[in-house]
């Protein structure tokens, strides 16, 4: 929102144009409980540059991720971002933050979501996607919405480690969650409506899908799968057995910038497609029987009856979207494939350097770009004295254990500085 001010004479214009004779005679039918009691302790205000130079020093306390080592993942994972990716989606005929509701007039904005819909089709290896969620908890928490629709069963079960983030949400949205492990769910509990897996999962560990799918068969439930680090579709099986496939798209085409905004993806297998949240944009032709894109089967309130709407989640940001599609069309398949075995490559080396420090133990049999270690010492403590040396250590977990990750911006010296500097505080 922009800052309009106002000189004294226009608020003075304006209040005379409504027939009052101060600001404060706009509040009196406020109770005066609820009104604020004296003055707001702000600063006094400042001319523009004045207060570009506040912020700068704001701003410079900050330590960017490119500032020096950085290990930090957990859900919010550090790529590179070509610059041609920011280049196209500035260009005017992209401009704009919202998926259109006009779509004669928006051809190259719903061209680029199908084929954003098309990329997370093929890596999900589900049969249709929409054209985004708001993240991917929020996307998680539709996914279990959408299973208990589709069973008309009240439970979920969450299988593993799902990140805590989701987990929040979900439990805001759905009633009825729990986790359990494998071996402790029962074969007669009917009422599940679906079994959440993550995969990775939250501490870096990939999963079997098999035992899962034949465990949702011999319930009724549907199988969902929760992906917190898409480059991993890279490397490891598509969860084509899965009935429903969400999470973060986050690491193609889009920087960290501070916790947002993320993109959530959400795919499913076409005989679920009209009971699947968010928007679709589809393929069709035009009155002279040429190609052409629409937003079909909508199933949002704002579209339809409000008790007959799947969800009134909206999609994510368009433009978050097209990021997406224009760095997978950059990489291509080839490209993709090669950025996971980047990104395994450089948690190998990692895991291999943090393995000889003494006090360190890698906890993780097998992972993708993330992993566990427990250290001698709290993880919290490190993580602080770490950030001191200009190192970002990772997400300090329960007593002394560390989740790292490592991408293609992980340079050897990264490393060597990470131990070296675990080495002088353990």
């Amino acid at each position: 929102m922009r800052y309009l001010p106002q000189t004294q004479n226009a608020r003075k214009a304006m209040l005379d144009a409504i027939g009052v004779a101060s600001v404060d005679d706009l509040f009196v039918d406020v109770p005066a409980k609820a009104r604020m009691k004296g003055v707001v302790d702000l600063p006094p205000h400042m001319g523009e540059l004045a207060v570009e130079r506040a912020l700068s020093v704001y701003a410079n306390q900050n330590h960017a991720a490119g500032a020096g080592p950085f290990f930090l993942g957990a859900g919010c994972y550090y790529h590179h971002v070509p610059a041609s990716v920011d280049y196209i989606i500035q260009r005017s005929e992209f401009l704009t933050a919202y998926t259109p509701y006009q779509p004669e007039i928006a051809q190259g904005t719903l061209t680029a979501i199908f084929e954003f819909q098309t990329f997370i089709a093929q890596l999900t290896g589900q049969d249709i996607a929409n054209a985004s969620m708001y993240d991917g908890a929020t996307s998680c928490t539709e996914a279990a919405l959408m299973a208990m629709r589709l069973t008309g069963r009240g439970r979920v079960i969450v299988g593993n480690d799902l990140h805590p983030h989701y987990w929040d949400v979900l439990k805001s949205g759905v009633r009825g969650c729990e986790q359990k492990t494998f071996n402790t769910i029962k074969d007669d509990e009917a009422d599940v409506a679906c079994i959440i897996v993550q995969c990775p999962d939250f501490l870096g560990q990939p999963v079997q899908y098999a035992e899962w799918r034949a465990l949702c068969d011999a319930l009724g439930a549907k199988l969902v799968v929760v992906i917190n680090e898409i480059v991993s579709l890279g490397l490891l099986p598509a969860p084509s057995m899965a009935d429903i496939v969400c999470g973060e798209a986050q690491s193609i085409g889009l920087a960290m910038g501070f916790g947002g905004p993320h993109l959530g993806f959400f795919a499913c297998r076409t005989e679920y497609v009209r009971q699947m949240p968010g928007r679709l944009v589809g393929e069709t032709v035009d009155a002279d029987g040429k190609r052409a894109f629409v937003l079909t089967l909508n199933t949002r309130e704002q579209h339809i009856r409000r008790e007959k709407a799947t969800s009134n989640i909206c999609t994510n940001q368009g433009l978050c979207a097209l990021a997406f599609t224009v760095h997978m069309g950059l990489l291509g398949e080839g490209g993709f494939k090669q950025l996971a075995r980047i990104n395994h490559e450089r948690a190998g080396m990692l895991a291999d350097a943090l393995a000889k420090v003494p006090g360190v133990k890698v906890v993780n049999d097998t992972f993708f770009n993330e992993f566990v270690v427990e250290l001698s010492k709290p993880s919290a403590t490190i993580v602080d004295q770490l950030a001191a040396k200009g190192i970002i250590a990772g997400l300090a977990l329960d007593g002394n254990r560390l989740l790292v990750a490592a991408t293609e911006m992980t340079e050897a010296s990264d490393i060597d500085a990470f131990c070296t500097a675990l080495k002088s505080v353990l």
